[in-house]
């Protein structure tokens, strides 16, 4: 059993659609991040970087969100959500999980907070909006030749990744499901089952 300490919209939302979707047993342990939970000496001690989320996995910490979606399809190779090491689509898994992490996730998250640079927030913001676009340009162009979901045919951890960063640009001047084919991925993701589960469990409704 695992227990998901997350807060609802954040990168938990990855983890905890993943622990849906893959049937696995888990508890859910709310981070009341306005009351500053994730900062409290108590949550720091399981998770340095005072975010979210954080899984225990057989009685330990872990953290990382792209990392423990990782973990879990590889851990539970029976939900089918990543290729095995020796397949051939296994590099190219790895690749996507690597560049939505470093070329969407990253920027997304100066977007929303520009104030962590201590730096001119506007500035920030027009910068992560650009590099943002580039990447959904790009994301749209992989799936018009190469979809419907990230690695062809095949469904992985990648796709439930990629859809929880388009989620997040949903306030943006151009969120990402207005490119015609990362819209129409986006679209056939939130039809899943667990997708209307996990909103359920988080209380959320936006982007729906």
């Amino acid at each position: 059993m695992y227990a998901l300490y997350y807060s609802p919209g954040t990168a938990s939302l990855l983890v905890h659609w993943l622990l849906i979707e893959m049937e696995i047993e888990h508890e859910l342990r709310l981070v009341d991040m306005d009351a500053r939970a994730h900062k409290s000496a108590e949550y720091l001690a399981m998770n340095p970087n005072g975010v979210v989320p954080t899984l225990i996995v057989d009685g330990q910490p872990r953290y990382e969100a792209a990392a423990l979606a990782m973990y879990l399809a590889d851990r539970h190779p029976d939900a089918g959500l990543a290729p095995a090491l020796d397949d051939p689509q296994r590099a190219l898994y790895d690749q996507w999980m690597f560049n939505l992490a470093s070329t969407l996730q990253s920027p997304l998250r100066l977007w929303w907070y520009p104030w962590d640079l201590q730096a001119d927030d506007e500035a920030v913001r027009a910068g992560a909006q650009a590099r943002i676009e580039a990447a959904c340009e790009r994301l749209d162009a992989q799936l018009a030749a190469h979809g419907p979901y990230l690695l062809g045919e095949r469904l992985s951890a990648a796709d439930f990744y990629l859809t929880m960063l388009m989620r997040w640009t949903r306030k943006m001047p151009k969120p990402a499901h207005e490119w015609p084919h990362l819209g129409e991925f986006a679209r056939r993701m939130k039809a899943r089952p667990g997708f209307a589960t996990l909103y359920q469990r988080e209380g959320l409704s936006e982007w729906a």
